[in-house]
């Protein structure tokens, strides 16, 4: 099994609950990041053996799988706003391959906020900034800074012609969190320098 998010390994286990499959307990798994496979210990038990994960990329997903267990079947469980991306990965890749979207993302309307009291706008996804263009079809970026996390979401904002101030995960900010710590003591330390 191979995960990008933890919406579905929450889809996976519940359908397989509802239809009452037992998942197998050789099975193995590969996830986008360290924090998607910690968070399948909420339905398995943790066995490093049977769990690897990359570094926050799709194409990391590779590394892990490696010539060990190239010759694999792998069934990839997506959102459905990244299912492309990892499914040309793995055809480039010739293994062997099924994909299921167990997450479909509808946008929520959002244009009842006053968008423009924000000083930063935080994208987790490309489907983040869908929704804020279909909100606001109009929107300028103007004084507002954005932080986004994880190169599918920049790529998208990028696409949008809008500017990230935070990107994560880098070496330095494996998670939006330290991201924008590291961000604001480099300002903090900027305003002082300017005596601010």
């Amino acid at each position: 099994m191979v995960f990008t998010t933890r919406t579905s390994i929450d889809a996976l286990f519940k359908i397989c609950e509802e239809m009452r499959i037992v998942v197998p307990e050789n099975m193995k798994y590969f996830c986008v990041s360290e924090a998607i496979a910690l968070y399948l210990q909420k339905y398995i038990v943790y066995r490093k053996r049977k769990i690897f994960f990359g570094n926050g990329t799709n194409a990391s997903i590779l590394e892990t799988i490696g010539s060990k267990h190239k010759n694999e079947k792998f069934l990839i469980c997506v959102a459905d706003s990244c299912k492309a991306d990892i499914n040309k990965i793995f055809v480039k890749a010739k293994l062997k391959h099924s994909s299921a979207v167990f997450v479909k993302t509808i946008n929520s309307n959002i244009s009842n906020l006053d968008i423009n009291s924000y000083d930063m706008l935080v994208f987790y996804s490309p489907s983040d900034i869908k929704s804020l263009q279909e909100s606001f079809p109009d929107f300028k970026q103007n004084t507002i800074q954005f932080a986004t996390f994880g190169p599918a979401t920049l790529k998208a904002l990028k696409s949008a012609k809008l500017i990230s101030t935070v990107v994560a995960p880098t070496p330095e900010a494996p998670s939006i969190a330290k991201a924008l710590s590291i961000y604001f003591e480099q300002r903090q330390l900027a305003d002082h320098g300017k005596g601010v």
